[in-house]
């Protein structure tokens, strides 16, 4: 669907082999109210140094544990909440006090649809105006803005003449999902992020969403920052796939690499929680033991130390760094087992895990 292109231009200014996102060492730390007494200052890490990059027309999925930083980093892109640190590049260009693409501009090129479908939504407005209203604010006439409303609301399956005339209480939670989607398709965005967007969907509906999303992706030429906590869906709808833990990045690669050749153990835990229909590969034990550390005062060297079966010494002495896995610089651990010169017993291929995981 075209627009004028001076109320909403699509450029594309570096080519496709430049990134269209990307973040270096984002920091977030929320402060923890104390008492009186309490002299320092405490803080919980919530986004403690994570850098990605999303290529151009992909779908990068983040996945880990509640808690681990996934929304949010996906609040900081959005900038929906100011960082602590870190800088973020759009399209080769700084985004707003970085220096650049002017926040305005930025906002609209980037939209974001919520878990939450009811809250999202305004309960006072109908269906077709809820769609219309952002255009209508950036300069779209409302005219034109009610026809792109009703032209995204039948591409999305609700068809204009029976919906948009109603309010979001009247819609199921799949049709106001769709709703916001058409809303966040309204600006022409060229980067949606996802945030558990089909969580509280029933399996048949959240299925028809993913193929929805799947098929506006192409249609438009989108770029997609997928959350979740199911990695069935992430699977599916994912080409690179971002695992989080304590708000850190302990491993991140192709979609294929991620679930075929799992390196950082945290990643296995979470893809053997999987349930399975085969028999034969259904979990027996548990695969983590214990809760997560404190994210106020984190554990040293690697935060997922304390959890790890394969933990040494080195573990608690160095941070490790997020390295190649046999030269293939797409897929990256953060696992001292990664690397050669750590001084772990099991570093670089060690056999060991391969059939203890096995076994």
């Amino acid at each position: 669907m075209k627009t004028d292109d001076t109320i909403f231009p699509a450029e594309d200014k570096g080519g496709p082999a430049q990134p269209l996102l990307l973040v270096q060492d984002l920091r977030k730390y929320f402060p923890v109210r104390g008492g009186l007494l309490q002299k320092e200052k405490k803080f919980v890490h919530a986004v403690d140094g994570v850098s990605f990059s999303v290529a151009k027309g992909r779908t990068l999925g983040i996945v880990g544990e509640s808690g681990c930083g996934k929304s949010s980093t996906a609040r900081l892109v959005a900038r929906l909440m100011e960082p602590d640190s870190g800088s973020m590049i759009f399209d080769g260009e700084g985004v707003a006090e970085f220096g650049g693409i002017a926040f305005k501009d930025f906002r609209r090129n980037l939209q974001m649809v919520f878990q939450d479908s009811f809250a999202s939504l305004n309960p006072r407005l109908t269906i077709g105006d809820t769609v219309a209203y952002g255009p209508q604010v950036h300069g779209v006439p409302r005219t034109e803005a009610v026809k792109r409303a009703h032209a995204l609301l039948r591409r999305v399956g609700l068809e204009p003449s029976m919906f948009a005339s109603r309010y979001p209480h009247e819609l199921s939670g799949g049709q106001r999902q769709r709703v916001n989607i058409a809303r966040a398709l309204a600006f022409e965005p060229r980067l949606v992020i996802l945030d558990e967007a089909v969580a509280a969907l029933d399996k048949s509906v959240q299925a028809q969403v993913l193929n929805l999303l799947q098929e506006l992706k192409a249609e438009h030429d989108l770029t997609y920052l997928f959350i979740s906590h199911d990695l069935h869906v992430v699977h599916y709808i994912s080409d690179d796939v971002m695992v989080m833990y304590m708000g850190q990045v302990v491993e991140k690669g192709p979609v294929e690499a991620i679930y075929e050749n799992t390196r950082h153990p945290y990643t296995r835990a979470l893809l053997s929680a999987v349930p399975s229909m085969d028999p034969d590969h259904r979990t027996q034990q548990p695969p983590l033991a214990g809760d997560p550390p404190n994210p106020i005062n984190p554990p040293s060297g690697c935060r997922f130390r304390e959890r790890c079966p394969y933990a040494e010494a080195v573990c608690a002495d160095k941070i490790p760094y997020l390295g190649a896995v046999g030269g293939n610089k797409e897929h990256v651990v953060a696992c001292h087992m990664n690397c050669a010169a750590s001084g772990h017993s099991r570093a670089v291929g060690a056999p060991a895990i391969e059939e203890e995981v096995a076994a």
